[in-house]
């Protein structure tokens, strides 16, 4: 398997494992990350998942082998292998879990749009990221949505135009980043956010993922109404009331384990 998958209670560790190329992308790699994506239910098991990379590098982008192949490909077939990727990182976008990406080494090409896909980003402070594509004549076209939903067009356009990499503090000032932490750290760090994760109420975090995709994709009245609704129902159903009981009672919501 070239995408593993272990589980720590109610966390997935999700890995990418070809230490070998760099964690680069293949068409075994993208089917295998897509079928876990398309896997994970919001009232599952799994509370949170963890991105990362096995080896001395996150994700190098696509395989050597793999983009010796397509050269020789039609402008169908193009569009054919574009749409298998496209959908990877859209599952991995809509997962209905909080996704954390752990980046250390180096996040370029399509490992930056892992990044970009990811809820909350834990980086090493040595990482380096690049939106390279261009260095080699193509587009970030197919990473391009959730990576300018994440950084904004002003820094797609220096970015994404230059190819320059660039480290992991800047990735932070531009938001594709949300902690920068020493090597050593790294693991600490997301467990910390993994841990927050776990002490908010799962369905209540699954509906606020929700509700991001749906303002920023809707109108001010459609979102306005959208949001109306959505604090409606989670104020309703059973997490809503046992959240809300448990702080009036100062005491611990249910869905946090109790020491035994």
């Amino acid at each position: 398997m070239l995408v593993q998958v272990e589980h720590t209670g109610p966390t997935a560790h999700v890995t990418l494992n070809r230490p070998d190329v760099r964690n680069a992308f293949n068409d075994v790699l993208i089917q295998e990350l897509t079928a876990w994506a398309e896997s994970v239910r919001a009232d599952g098991p799994v509370r949170a998942a963890v991105l990362s990379g096995a080896g001395k590098v996150f994700c190098a982008g696509a395989d050597l082998a793999w983009m010796a192949k397509t050269v020789t490909y039609s402008h169908e077939e193009n569009v054919r292998d574009a749409r298998a990727l496209s959908r990877m990182f859209e599952a991995l976008n809509r997962l209905p879990i909080p996704l954390v990406g752990r980046i250390h080494g180096a996040a370029l090409g399509g490992g930056i749009g892992l990044a970009a896909v990811c809820d909350i980003v834990v980086a090493a402070e040595d990482a380096i990221f690049g939106f390279t594509e261009v260095k080699l004549g193509i587009v970030p076209a197919v990473i391009s949505p959730f990576a300018i939903a994440k950084i904004g067009e002003s820094a797609a356009r220096e970015l994404f135009l230059t190819g320059a990499r660039f480290s992991a503090a800047r990735a932070r000032e531009i938001g594709l980043v949300h902690t920068v932490v020493d090597a050593a750290d790294l693991d600490r760090a997301v467990a910390r956010h993994v841990n927050d994760l776990a002490s908010s109420g799962p369905r209540a975090v699954a509906a606020a993922k929700a509700l991001i995709a749906s303002v920023v994709s809707s109108d001010a009245d459609a979102a306005i109404e959208h949001t109306v609704q959505s604090i409606a129902r989670q104020r309703v159903s059973a997490e809503g009331q046992e959240g809300m009981r448990a702080f009036l009672e100062k005491r611990t919501p249910a869905w946090i384990a109790r020491p035994e």
